[in-house]
């Protein structure tokens, strides 16, 4: 039997993955065409094709659930997002740099969130057509097709998404253990492949935005793993400043072994 709390969401998830592919097909035909960056105040870059993302899914979401909150990189935030019981947190397109150099590593990634809870996530990449999508209680898949997270018992060999040295900068006072690593731009697309099981962990230390993480965070809890931030602290969203410190992210056991490592030094940015 379904769980009550989540009756009802039907809709909501007909509307959340409809609006995402078609925001996909707006953000690809930017990226087959080719359009300029820029910088934003925070030096973070920002295009043509972020702005017309968020244009077209706050037109989407918002326009069919004016009630619902709405937090999103690109746009200005409404403080009135704090007292709506469900909040859209976007992220038009993660992994802008990755975009603007043409490589096929960005996503749009889409959350529905219920009293500082996601209950429905869309993780979509166009480049690769790989749609990620997740409910509350209902699991997590790839194209329709169910997902799941690996399971290491031990960190050496794992197979990490993290940035190039991260397990040699000088803040760790122990050695890591040998591991194999790789890197992507988007986070929401480092998520969503863990949670595919593609790879084993990503962790990182630099502070998040909420909407880079609470639609992929969905994913990566109904492929049956763990995720929070770096000192292993729960993850909430819609909180009046939307940012989080860190995260790490892979199978349950997995997780309590580099969380033992990051919490430590998580207050410590790499």
């Amino acid at each position: 039997m379904t769980n009550s709390r989540y009756d009802g969401l039907a809709d909501d998830e007909a509307l959340l993955t409809g609006s995402v592919r078609a925001a996909g097909a707006l953000a690809l035909s930017f990226f087959r065409n080719g359009t300029v960056g820029r910088s934003k105040a925070d030096n973070t870059p920002v295009s043509d094709a972020d702005l017309a993302v968020d244009e077209m899914l706050r037109e989407r979401l918002m326009g069919e659930r004016p009630d619902y909150g709405w937090l999103s990189e690109e746009s200005v935030d409404n403080p009135a997002r704090l007292d709506a019981a469900r909040v859209w947190i976007v992220d038009p397109i993660d992994g802008t740099r990755a975009f603007l150099a043409g490589t096929p590593e960005w996503t749009i990634a889409a959350a529905l969130v219920e009293h500082g809870e996601p209950v429905l996530a869309a993780v979509f990449n166009p480049a690769t057509d790989e749609m990620f999508t997740a409910r509350r209680g209902g699991g997590a898949c790839l194209n329709g097709v169910s997902i799941a997270v690996t399971r290491p018992e031990e960190i050496a060999g794992c197979r990490m998404i993290a940035t190039k040295g991260f397990f040699k900068h000088k803040v760790w006072t122990a050695p890591w253990p040998h591991t194999e690593s790789t890197w992507f731009n988007s986070i929401a697309y480092r998520l969503a492949l863990i949670a595919a099981g593609r790879a084993d962990a990503t962790l990182s230390l630099t502070g998040k935005s909420e909407w880079d993480v609470a639609a992929a965070a969905l994913l990566v809890e109904e492929a049956g793993g763990r995720i929070t931030d770096a000192t292993g602290a729960a993850l909430t969203y819609n909180k009046p400043s939307p940012r989080m410190n860190g995260l790490v992210a892979a199978a349950p056991k997995l997780h309590g072994l580099l969380v033992a490592r990051t919490k430590p030094v998580a207050a410590k940015e790499i």
